[in-house]
């Protein structure tokens, strides 16, 4: 399958119901997050400068959804998984406790990713059967809610896979949305080099959602 970019009208920018342009997104306002009022399939996006603006929306995240006693599935590099830990740690929060009862979940991208690629691209039921078995883990009996953090797409991205990289947020999106859980990705705005703002606008584009870096 070919791995190019899908093309996109730059002046009409959507995917499910978002809509943004070129413009919107390079100039999007600060907010105020709430993380209590996300809708059940949220599936937001955060471009940022670096990694102490990042680490802290993933602390919110992960922090507010393990309080509010939902679950929390970390997909992100070890680097990453190590600042969240500590980050958890010194909040504190009890993590052996969580974990031991898959209420936090961590797992490697790059180990996670390679369980569903095929040739470079994410094959549809390696993908859905990967991450569904993750979800109902998450689930556990109770049916909890889940929060999930996937860095996946970030790895391809870097790795210069771009379309397979848009193919894999409109998975994610697909899943999110079937399965009722709230979904965020980040990706690093260094590893936008060539017509940034575009290739910022594909990704955002399969979003319900950009938060302010």
């Amino acid at each position: 399958m070919s791995d190019a970019v899908p093309v996109y009208d730059p002046t009409d920018l959507s995917y499910n119901g978002t809509r943004m342009s070129i413009e919107n997104l390079s100039n999007v306002k600060p907010v105020q997050v709430f993380w209590g009022e996300m809708s059940a399939c949220e599936h937001f996006v955060q471009i940022y400068e670096d990694d102490s603006a990042f680490m802290d929306t993933l602390l919110g995240f992960i922090r507010g959804g393990l309080l509010a006693g939902d679950a929390a599935v970390v997909i992100a590099t070890a680097p990453h998984l190590k600042l969240l830990e500590e980050r958890l740690k010194s909040s504190p929060m009890d993590m052996d406790l969580f974990r031991a009862e898959d209420q936090y979940i961590a797992l490697d991208a790059e180990k996670t990713l390679a369980k569903f690629m095929v040739n470079g691209w994410p094959d549809d039921n390696l993908f859905y059967t990967t991450i569904n078995k993750i979800l109902l883990r998450a689930k556990g009996a109770s049916g909890r809610k889940v929060r999930a953090f996937g860095e996946m797409v970030a790895l391809l991205w870097a790795q210069g896979h771009h379309g397979a990289t848009v193919q894999l947020e409109h998975q994610w999106h697909d899943l999110c949305r079937t399965e009722s859980f709230s979904l965020f990705c980040a990706y690093p705005r260094a590893g936008f080099k060539q017509n940034a703002t575009e290739s910022i606008a594909q990704v955002c584009a399969a979003h319900s959602r950009v938060m302010p870096a």
